[in-house]
């Protein structure tokens, strides 16, 4: 009998079967990733399959309307056809409770960008069950264009590409290089999700023990708050690939096995060295570019290349930053150590999906990035253009001498405030502490906010979303001017986009201390730090009452 074809870029570390005890160890494994609440139930998931074949008769309908708006006869604009594909964590089969299904609509050749955002949200409204689609937000600006939609209470994150194809084949592959033939870099990045999420899949040798792995990473990830790749830390697919490289080495291992390996091999990986499930491979379009750190300089400075599989190959991890690389790299020396102990028989599995401590003990000062604005509107743009600067930030930061860790976590927080006063629309503007009591949201009791008596009086609803940086000082650091990095961050970058109106937005930061935190950012159970009590004062009279010499740090920032 032949040799199985090798998969990855070496032979496999070990061909090894799993012992009992891993087995064993696997089975406790997901025995936790169901307490954990990981898994879905087979009505939600179906639910998910009916919301799918409803998005593809959709789909159909919309090519439809448009090519008979552009004069094809009926039958021919019923026949074109369209497709829908999955990508991300539904497609690779290990999604769970409240996940998102990120979606592709694939169109003809003469379909467009355009039409699908003329057409899609009304047909959406039209075909859907009553009172089915909420939360309808097209966003045709953005980095990847999008809809974005609630159905039947599922998150869907639609996105578009058309091909160069008359007619759209119900059995339409798109792994093969010919679908990428006419795409501009908007549209391969768009068509890219799904065919990398394949790739993936068959590069693994067992996609059941691949998917435990990955479920029991992305969770850990999570709880870790290491997962945004928009604020620096990997995010889905490069947390897949991954684990898909780790699966290569130990083709045979179990799950539990997988685990284990992946914090030892990826914590003393010796990056820039790229991980890559296949060769990169070269294809025959000039206008397309892969990563290669020979050629392009920017492509030479990823601190922790992850390369898709699927050409044209490209780094997943672009975001990452001097500071998150180290956080990463902290998280993997402890997720080790957990996993050394789990298999040891000395831990449970839960202690590996222990909540993170970023606000709680994480660090002494904080900046608080606030966007803010006066419509629900604005706020969704502005917000989403701030939040996908912050990484900018962080590289200022990084650059200052008296920083170690510009640490970011991992997802921001909307809040809605409701002022009765220009004053207190500043206020929400730029302070976390000085916010009307009626401005809370999750219920959340605002403090030092003024109350207000009810009345018929007019009143400015504030949106703001903030995003926590915790500093790390360098060891020395006596003090901390930040004004030029954050007035730079502020001026030169987000007030100078062209879609800011100073009218409707504001952009602010400022420097908070932990003990000053706000209390929404704190989960149930979690203690807020307290601001230290001041010593009394010792004799001076007394030597041995004498102080020793303490290191004062203090931290300014302009706002």
């Amino acid at each position: 009998m032949a040799a199985p074809a090798q998969l990855g870029m070496t032979p496999p570390l070990s061909t090894a079967l799993p012992t009992e005890s891993d087995i064993s160890a696997t089975n406790a494994l997901i025995e936790e990733l169901k307490r954990q609440n990981n898994y879905e139930s087979s009505a939600d998931s179906e639910k998910r399959t009916v919301v799918l074949q409803s998005l593809q008769r959709i789909t159909e309908e919309f090519v439809k309307q448009v090519l008979i708006a552009q004069g094809q006869p009926g039958k021919i604009a019923t026949a074109a056809g369209g497709k829908i594909f999955t990508y991300g964590s539904y497609r690779l089969g290990v999604y769970g409770p409240g996940s998102d299904i990120d979606t592709l609509v694939v169109a003809p050749k003469d379909v467009t960008l355009d039409h699908f955002f003329a057409y899609f949200p009304d047909l959406l409204m039209k075909m859907a069950p009553a009172g089915a689609i909420t939360e309808l937000t097209p966003v045709p600006d953005s980095f990847v264009p999008i809809i974005k939609f609630e159905y039947s209470g599922i998150s869907i994150d639609l996105i578009f590409c058309h091909v160069q194809l008359s007619q759209i084949p119900k059995d339409l592959s798109l792994l093969g290089m010919d679908m990428l033939r006419g795409l501009d870099e908007k549209e391969l990045r768009c068509l890219n999700g799904t065919r990398v999420t394949d790739e993936i899949l068959t590069l693994v040798p067992q996609k059941a023990v691949f998917r435990t792995a990955l479920r029991g990473i992305k969770l850990w990830a999570q709880r870790r708050a290491i997962y945004a790749n928009i604020m620096g830390f990997p995010g889905g697919v490069a947390w897949a690939m991954m684990v898909a490289r780790v699966c290569q080495l130990y083709p045979k291992a179990a799950g539990s096995t997988i685990l284990l390996k992946f914090f030892r091999i990826m914590e003393k990986w010796t990056w820039p060295t790229p991980v890559q499930l296949k060769k990169i491979e070269n294809g025959p379009f000039s206008n397309i570019r892969t990563w290669n750190p020979q050629l392009y300089h920017g492509d030479k400075n990823h601190l922790m290349p992850i390369i898709t599989p699927a050409y044209p190959s490209m780094c997943a991890t672009h975001n990452i930053t001097r500071s998150t690389r180290t956080i990463i790299q902290r998280e993997l020396q402890r997720g080790g150590d957990i996993m050394t102990n789990i298999m040891e028989g000395r831990t449970q599995w839960k202690e590996l999906f222990v909540k993170n401590t970023f606000f709680v003990n994480g660090y002494k000062y904080y900046l608080s990035i606030i966007a803010a604005s006066t419509t629900e509107e604005a706020q969704l743009i502005w917000s989403g253009f701030v939040e996908s600067k912050v990484r900018l930030l962080m590289g200022f930061l990084e650059d200052h001498g008296s920083i170690a860790i510009a640490h970011p976590f991992n997802k921001g927080f909307e809040r809605k405030h409701k002022c009765h006063s220009e004053e207190e629309v500043e206020k929400a503007k730029s302070c976390l502490h000085h916010q009307v009591k009626d401005a809370s949201t999750a219920g959340e009791s605002i403090q030092n906010g003024d109350e207000k008596p009810n009345g018929t009086e007019n009143r400015t609803t504030v949106y703001t979303s903030t995003w926590y940086i915790g500093l790390e000082l360098s060891e020395g650091a006596k003090s901390l001017d930040l004004s030029y990095q954050v007035d730079k961050f502020k001026h030169d970058i987000c007030m100078k986009w062209e879609k800011f109106d100073q009218d409707l937005n504001a952009i602010n930061i400022i420097h908070t201390k932990n003990c000053d935190l706000p209390v929404d950012v704190f989960c149930e159970g979690e203690v807020k730090p307290t601001r230290p009590q001041k010593k009394k004062k010792r004799s001076a009279e007394d030597p041995a009452n004498l102080p020793a010499k303490r290191q004062h740090t203090s931290v300014a920032a302009a706002s």
